[in-house]
Formats: C-alpha cells, sequence, structure tokens
C-alpha cells in the first residue's frame, strides 16, 4: 500500500466530521465503524462502480475493474460494474441500500449531493493525483460549511463544449476563401459570423434531393450546456455571489447584460439547421451525422471524441478502406477544437466579419465543468473506495481513459503526453472564456426552464419558414423570454419546494 494510502486510512480520511457533515448519510457509531475496518479485513468486500455511459460502451469501465480487481485480489476487494443509469438518483436510491459506493459524475451534480450530505468530504491532500491537478479543479468540488471548507469529489477531466470537424470536408478552396486573414485557419473556426456565413453556403449548394443532405454548424440548440455561448457571451450568468465570495441562489442571470442579443443570434443560427435543433435530436445523431458528411461540425463534449472516431472509422471501411486503415485514416481527419472565440457583440450573425473592427466582437464563453469521482455516505465500506478512487485516478488509469476516451484529463503528468487540449481549456478557464458549472443544489433548476425557451427560440426560425407567426421578433421579445427563465427558475428553487 503506497504512503499516501496508508496516510488516509491513519487519519480515516477526516471521517470524524461525520456528525457534522454527513450526519444525514450515515448512522453509523464509533463501534460500528471499527467493526467496518475489522469487515473490511476478514470478508470479501464488494463495490459497485457508477460510471458515465461512454466508459461503459467503449470498454474503459471493464479495463479499470479489470486492472483493479487484479491489483486488490489479494486484499479482498472487488469492485464491480453498479449497474445503473449514470444519472442514477443517490438521494433517493442510497439510503435504501441501492446507490453506488463511488459514482462518477460532473461537479454539479456531485455538489449538489454533497450539500445534502449524501457525499463523503475527502482529505484531498492524501490522493496520489494531489499535486499533479490544478486548483481550479479541485476548486469545482469545494464547499463551506461554518465558515469551513471541504472537499467533495476528485477531479478525472474538464469539460467543455467542443467542435467537431472532419478536415477532409474542408471545401478545397478553404484557403482562398475562407481565410482571409492568411493564418492558415478556416475563419469559419474563429469567428462566428464566418460560421454562419460558411453554414449558409453549404445550405444553398445542398444539391441532396430533399436538400436535406449538408448542413454547416450543428447543435441541439435547446441544450444550455452546448449552446452556452449565446448567453454567457453576452454578460449573463446562472447565478450571483454574495459579499462573501459564495454563490447566491436568489440572484439568477440569465436575463442580465446583453442576453437578448444572444438569443437572436441563436435564432439566426437555427434558420440554418434542421428541426432538430429544437430538440436532443442532433445531440443524438451528431456522431453518425458527422461521419457520413451531412454535418460539417457539430457539438460536443472532449470525453466523446471516441465515438465520433468509431463512427468515422466504420465510414470509412463501408467505403472499401481495410479495418485499420480506416481507424488511421479516422484518427487523420477527425479535429477536435473549441468554439470559434468572437461572437457579434449586437448579436448580429450576417453581418460580413471583414466590414467588423474589434469593437464589433465580444469574446465567446461557453459552460464548462469538472468530472470526478466521489464517494457515498452510504457505502459500507468507505476506506475500501477510498482505495479505488486513488487508484483510479493514478496516472496508469487517468491515461488509459484518455487513450480510449479521448479526456482532457486534469492531471499534468498525462495531459502532457495527451497533447494540448487540457492545457487549451485550463487556459480559457482561467481568461474567463470558461464559466464552470455552480456547485450548489440550485443548479439542479436551471436545466428546464431554459431548455424550454431556449428550444422555443429556434422554433422560431421554422415557424416562419411554415408560415406561422413568430414568437421572437425584437428585443423586448427575447429579453422578456430571458426573464421568464429568470422567475420560473426562482421559483423552483424557492416558490414550488415550500
Amino acid at each position: 500500500m503506497n504512503r499516501e494510502i496508508a496516510r488516509v486510512l491513519a487519519t480515516g480520511m477526516v471521517f470524524s466530521m461525520a456528525a457534522g457533515l454527513v450526519g444525514c448519510g450515515s448512522s453509523e457509531s464509533g463501534s460500528e465503524a471499527v467493526s467496518e475496518k475489522t469487515k473490511e479485513t476478514t470478508e470479501q468486500i464488494v463495490l459497485h462502480i457508477l460510471e458515465n455511459d461512454t466508459a461503459k460502451s467503449e470498454g474503459y469501465l471493464q479495463e479499470l475493474l479489470d486492472a483493479f480487481n487484479a491489483a486488490y485480489a489479494e486484499k479482498g476487494i472487488q469492485a464491480v460494474d453498479a449497474n445503473m443509469d449514470e444519472y442514477t438518483d443517490l438521494a433517493a436510491n442510497g439510503p435504501y441500500g441501492y446507490g453506488p459506493d463511488v459514482l462518477y459524475q460532473a461537479n454539479d451534480k456531485l455538489m449538489t449531493y454533497a450539500e445534502d450530505k449524501h457525499i463523503l468530504p475527502l482529505t484531498i491532500e492524501d490522493f496520489a493525483c494531489y499535486e499533479y491537478v490544478p486548483e481550479e479543479a479541485w476548486d469545482a468540488f469545494k464547499m463551506t460549511l461554518d465558515g469551513k471548507e471541504y472537499y467533495c469529489g476528485v477531479p478525472v477531466n474538464i469539460q467543455e463544449p467542443m467542435l467537431f470537424y472532419r478536415t477532409d470536408m474542408l471545401p478545397e478552396d478553404w484557403e482562398e476563401v475562407w481565410d482571409k486573414d492568411g493564418n492558415q485557419k478556416p475563419d469559419f473556426l474563429e469567428n462566428w459570423n464566418d460560421l454562419y456565413a460558411f453554414s449558409q453556403y453549404l445550405r444553398e449548394t445542398d444539391t441532396s434531393a430533399n436538400q436535406d443532405g449538408q448542413y454547416g454548424f450543428m447543435a441541439s440548440l435547446n441544450n444550455l450546456y452546448l449552446s452556452s455561448q449565446f448567453i454567457f457571451s453576452y454578460g449573463g450568468y446562472v447565478f450571483g455571489e454574495t459579499e462573501d465570495g459564495t454563490l447566491n441562489a436568489e440572484d439568477i442571470g440569465f436575463a442580465a447584460g446583453n442576453t437578448a442579443a444572444g438569443m437572436s443570434a441563436l435564432k439566426q443560427m437555427a434558420g440554418l439547421m434542421n428541426e432538430g435543433c429544437i430538440d436532443d435530436t442532433i445531440t443524438l445523431n451528431r456522431y453518425e451525422k458527422l461521419a457520413d458528411g451531412s454535418y460539417f461540425c457539430a457539438v460536443s463534449t472532449p470525453d466523446t471524441y471516441s465515438l465520433f472516431l468509431e463512427k468515422l472509422s466504420l465510414h470509412y471501411e463501408a467505403e472499401g478502406l481495410t479495418e485499420e486503415e480506416a481507424k488511421t485514416k479516422a484518427k487523420e481527419n477527425l479535429q477536435m477544437v473549441e468554439l470559434p472565440s468572437c461572437m457579434p457583440a449586437n448579436g448580429d450573425l450576417s453581418q460580413k466579419s471583414e466590414e467588423m473592427n474589434e469593437a464589433d466582437w465580444v469574446d465567446t464563453v461557453v459552460m464548462g465543468g469538472v468530472n470526478g469521482y466521489g464517494i457515498s455516505s452510504y457505502t459500507k465500506y468507505r476506506e475500501a473506495s477510498v482505495e479505488f478512487v486513488n487508484f483510479a485516478t493514478g496516472y496508469e488509469m487517468i491515461k488509459t481513459r484518455a487513450d480510449m476516451l479521448g479526456i482532457a484529463p486534469t492531471r499534468s503528468d498525462v495531459a502532457k503526453e495527451c497533447g494540448d487540449t487540457t492545457d487549451m481549456i485550463f487556459n480559457s478557464l482561467a481568461d474567463g472564456r470558461i464559466y464552470l458549472m455552480p456547485s450548489i443544489k440550485a443548479v439542479d433548476q436551471i436545466w428546464v426552464p431554459t431548455q424550454t425557451v431556449m428550444g422555443d427560440i429556434a422554433k422560431d426560425a421554422f415557424r416562419e419558414k411554415k408560415g406561422e407567426s413568430a414568437k421572437y421578433t425584437s428585443k423586448e421579445n427575447f429579453q422578456a423570454a430571458m426573464e421568464t427563465v429568470n422567475k420560473n427558475i426562482y421559483d423552483a428553487i424557492y416558490t414550488l419546494s415550500e
């Protein structure tokens, strides 16, 4: 057992705080805790691990379980798939013994559980990954209680919406037509007006029978996380802060700044998509549609890279390449980059970029998050769960996860070997271009109200095409819609919960 884990077991992983922070999550007395430790050394321990669906479908979870079980076989500890939906409700299932021992989730979800004492606090200095993970990543799992700071998760990877595209789908004349500044990077990967213009060009030159086979930028515009740039780039925010720097859920900011302009841009972009943008359709078919060339680019997160790669490889195989040739070609052509860094300040995507000056742009700001492991307050095997998390966040397993899934790892030693994606994301975070998901329970209430309104605004583009009356025709209309979002979130947090 390494030094870090020995120290973890010696200190009990700050579980002396249980009465204060996790009192409602565990009813063990001191004698029961001692008997648990004895049990952990005399009986076969089975840990139930909840991972995300991508890790399961791509085989990473099985790799992790096999490696851990081989390393801990002689210690009587076994880890198995919790065999639950990745978004299982720990608060509902945990108290009845149905929840996992260890769960991998985004920071907002883990910290929602932690706020209600469903997740254990951790002594993060005792984990082997501690010195390799940036402070910003640890802070995503930090909470303050009675003036004290606690950490309830161990970071694995950082997320933000990324743009996926194929280099072999770039127009042959892109350097002459779509690189006005001559920097060897297509303009439509640098600013949203050129991305809009290129998407419009693809629609106008679509020669398919129903003109539904050639799209540019594609995303589910009802999805706050994937389409957050239309809010946060224009001064919107989720929750404000109190004087001591803690989040204030009464201060809801989706109508702040110039988000009305952002919603106008969202509606414009919807007009160059199909109706799949008003719901989850594009989120579900983006891998296949990018692979077959129907979509030039689509929005997703770094940890889905392997899914794009898999579909693209199959596409090349169908064209006649061998499996190995197809994989090689897919890796060469599949690109994952950050979203274009400039948006029009007035929200008008149809302006020609060459006619705009620096003051006409605002920085693109997107919502991001940190995924990591937490330990359930209801586990019978706290110390064994700690060992599993330490193993899963060690160099070898994070490197394996990065190789298999294409994540942006928070471990700096692994990140250096995986290219510059992680550095790029952390730089964007430091520059204020990534708005981290708030790590408080109230964030649960933001998704449905934003999804409803953003989807309805996107649908407006299709109302007009069908000859129906548009609902959002002025800045006042967009502003009123975002104020409705604020009100519905407030009611969900404070009024409807009473």
